[in-house]
């Protein structure tokens, strides 16, 4: 029964924070835009104007709105999934399409929370383990922000990077305080970053941002951070390579995407993020293992 009740609570809690994550995604694009219009930079004139209303309304009195037609959405209108099939992915008012983001983003927190919990590599008897376990939640949360926001426009959000590295701090702070070897938790911490983070800065600075943006870098960080192993970091690195090699090997068959197609990394790293937490303790063994 508890355990129900916990998986219960992971599945509405993700649907709730996927709806949230799909209004703030829209949010951080409008203000983008608008910084960069303010900044001189070239902008979308149609996309500006679109979401142009999302900038003039205050925290207090701001409301999920049609992007289309402004029509201020009602409760039963944010019904996190439900909503969306029920009016066919359209505004109740203008009947335009809404898109598959946001139902996507509700779906993919709710099965990050369970698939979090249900494969959790570590035990939670303490409080601080609770604690840990809590912080990867919501960094996930973030990440899936930067996930719909890159593969949407190519670009990660730096309030939003800069947050999971803040939750990423907290997170390897109280791996270092439950460690046994404290100095050896430190060091696998940094080698960590050094892998995520270090090897695309290199990369970076090599290619003068050809090949890997300066965003990237910043994941790299929150994510070696949320990790805090290197083990697991190398895990999380070869795992976003491979499924990115797996997704663009079709394209680039079929003649539909070339060598030189740009293809967002951030969602690839963050898929590597959640494959080495929660199975890289399991690969690891295994590796080891087989040496023995």
């Amino acid at each position: 029964m508890e355990q129900t009740i916990i998986y219960v609570t992971l599945v509405l809690s993700g649907l709730i924070l996927g709806s949230f994550a799909g209004a703030t995604v829209w949010r951080l694009r409008a203000r983008q835009l608008r910084d960069d219009k303010h900044h001189g930079e070239l902008v979308d004139t149609s996309e500006y104007k679109q979401l142009e209303k999302l900038t003039k309304s205050s925290i207090a009195d701001d409301r999920s709105q049609c992007l289309h037609c402004d029509y201020k959405l009602k409760w039963y209108d944010m019904i996190p999934v439900l909503s969306w099939v029920f009016l066919g992915g359209k505004c109740r008012n203008c009947r335009k399409s809404i898109g598959l983001m946001e139902p996507l983003l509700e779906l993919g927190i709710m099965t990050f929370f369970v698939l979090s919990y249900a494969f959790w590599p570590y035990t939670m008897t303490s409080g601080i383990e609770v604690t840990m376990f809590i912080i990867w939640l919501v960094a996930g949360v973030g990440l899936a922000i930067l996930f719909a926001y890159d593969s949407k426009w190519f670009i990660l959000s730096d309030k939003v990077n800069f947050i999971v590295i803040g939750l990423g701090i907290l997170y390897s702070i109280l791996v270092v305080v439950i460690a046994s070897d404290k100095l050896s938790a430190i060091l696998s911490i940094v080698g960590s970053a050094l892998i995520l983070s270090g090897l695309y800065l290199v990369l970076y600075f090599i290619s003068r941002g050809k090949w890997v943006g300066f965003g990237d870098i910043k994941l790299g960080l929150g994510l070696a951070l949320l990790l805090a192993d290197w083990r697991l970091a190398f895990i999380a690195l070869f795992a976003a390579n491979l499924v990115g090699t797996i997704a663009v090997l079709p394209g680039i068959i079929t003649g539909k995407l070339k060598r030189n197609t740009h293809v967002p990394f951030g969602p690839l790293l963050i898929i590597g993020l959640v494959i080495a937490q929660l199975s890289g303790g399991y690969i690891v063994s295994m590796y080891f293992s087989s040496l023995l």
